[in-house]
């Protein structure tokens, strides 16, 4: 059975919004649970797709993070359009790295950079992370493990300059946290297998926000969003919200 891919998402829910960034090989599902909890509450969300993201995996690696960030934009600019003076963001992994990107690039009214990595992994380690990625897309569209094989075998002879472009991508925000001035709300894994978890204190040490705050989630994974503690996560990042100087 063929699953429909997720989609990018707009959720109507007040005159404050967030901008919801998901992760590298991810999708908006990873943010979705947190989107809808959030516009129960009164805010808007939108959580745009990065180019190559939430297709097949023979797409992504054609992309890179500057497409990714001219995606990242346009949901930024999409918020404004609709009339959103406002605009505070959440990222996932590479989405929290964005976030602090915009924090430094574009008005942004708050900050929650969830599980973000500040330190760069090896080359080898994010290729794993894409073949792993590209084989179970390929088990979501219900092909055969045969057809899986002949396809991954395929995919391996694919060069992927992307993971270079997004090693560069992690240094260059890395050297600029200190520019983010925005009100910021760390969020951080105490699992966290996919990066190193100091990059968590170097966010919080290094960004120049006067109003910030840094959690360490005692139970959770990577994908916090969708981890036990999600709930508890909800919670945090509305009060966060709540507590940031709204003028709607």
């Amino acid at each position: 059975m063929k699953v429909a891919p997720p989609k990018p998402f707009t959720f109507e829910g007040g005159k404050r919004a967030v901008l919801l960034l998901h992760g590298f090989t991810g999708n908006s599902a990873d943010v979705r649970m947190l989107g809808r909890f959030l516009e129960k509450n009164g805010y808007t969300c939108h959580a745009p797709h990065y180019k190559g993201h939430g297709v097949p995996p023979e797409e992504l690696v054609h992309t890179g993070p500057e497409d990714w960030w001219q995606d990242v934009i346009n949901g930024y600019n999409f918020l404004k359009n609709k009339g959103h003076e406002e605009i505070a963001v959440a990222g996932l992994s590479l989405g929290g790295v964005f976030s602090l990107k915009l924090g430094y690039t574009v008005p942004i009214k708050g900050i929650v950079p969830m599980c973000a990595p500040m330190y760069i992994k090896s080359e080898e380690v994010m290729y794993q992370g894409i073949l792993e990625y590209a084989r179970e897309y390929k088990r979501y569209e219900g092909k055969t493990d045969e057809q899986i094989e002949l396809e991954m075998n395929e995919f391996k002879k694919t060069p992927m300059k992307t993971l270079k472009a997004l090693q560069e991508l992690i240094a260059d925000v890395r050297n600029n946290v200190d520019m983010v001035y925005a009100p910021t709300f760390v969020v951080q894994a105490r699992h966290d297998n996919m990066i190193n978890t100091d990059s968590a204190n170097i966010i919080y040490n290094e960004i120049e926000s006067t109003k910030k705050e840094i959690k360490w989630y005692e139970e959770s994974g990577h994908v916090i969003t969708l981890d036990k503690e999600r709930d508890q996560l909800h919670e945090d990042v509305y009060a966060f919200l709540e507590s940031l100087d709204w003028h709607v």
